[in-house]
């Protein structure tokens, strides 16, 4: 039987410095994952394929990065029907909103989550992905209810040190 894993696509390797953020949390989670370029434009036939086989291969879950038109997740989308998370990225005189607007525009039937422009859109493109596994896997669920956990006890004890300082 072979493992789930997520797909992260992204358009081009220039994306791979804020797509770092979903690798390093599926990592920490302790989720599979492939990293795959290719493009909606420039390589359809590609991605068709790869698309294709991920899916015969179990993958639980595509994480599609794009900037300027974007249309990486919708195509995805359009071949698959495991959910697919779109990252927009900030690229371009828009700085992202176009990439926003073309991944959020998906006709009804077809959808694609889309998560924040940029870096903190990818992290939550990881953990989103994470929380849609663990709803049949009770260890993740478990880890990410652990992290939430120390996320939560951090911000405790940063207040914690800022009112000591303030007292001061």
């Amino acid at each position: 039987m072979s493992k789930r894993f997520v797909a992260v696509l992204m358009g081009s390797d220039s994306d791979l410095p804020v797509m770092q953020a979903t690798l390093d949390v599926l990592k920490k989670l302790g989720i599979t994952y492939e990293v795959k370029i290719t493009s909606a434009h420039r390589t359809p036939t590609a991605t068709h394929a790869y698309v294709k086989d991920a899916d015969s291969r179990d993958c639980a879950v595509f994480i599609c990065a794009a900037g300027l038109a974007a249309h990486l997740a919708g195509s995805v989308a359009g071949l698959t029907l495991k959910p697919v998370v779109g990252v927009p990225l900030d690229a371009g005189p828009l700085q992202g909103m176009d990439a926003l607007l073309s991944t959020v525009q998906m006709p009804g039937g077809i959808p694609v989550a889309t998560v924040a422009v940029g870096k903190a859109g990818a992290k939550n493109a990881a953990y989103l992905a994470a929380q849609m596994m663990a709803l049949s896997d009770e260890a993740l669920a478990g880890r990410l209810a652990e992290e939430r956990q120390a996320n939560e006890a951090a911000v405790i004890e940063k207040d914690r040190q800022l009112q000591i300082s303030l007292a001061d």
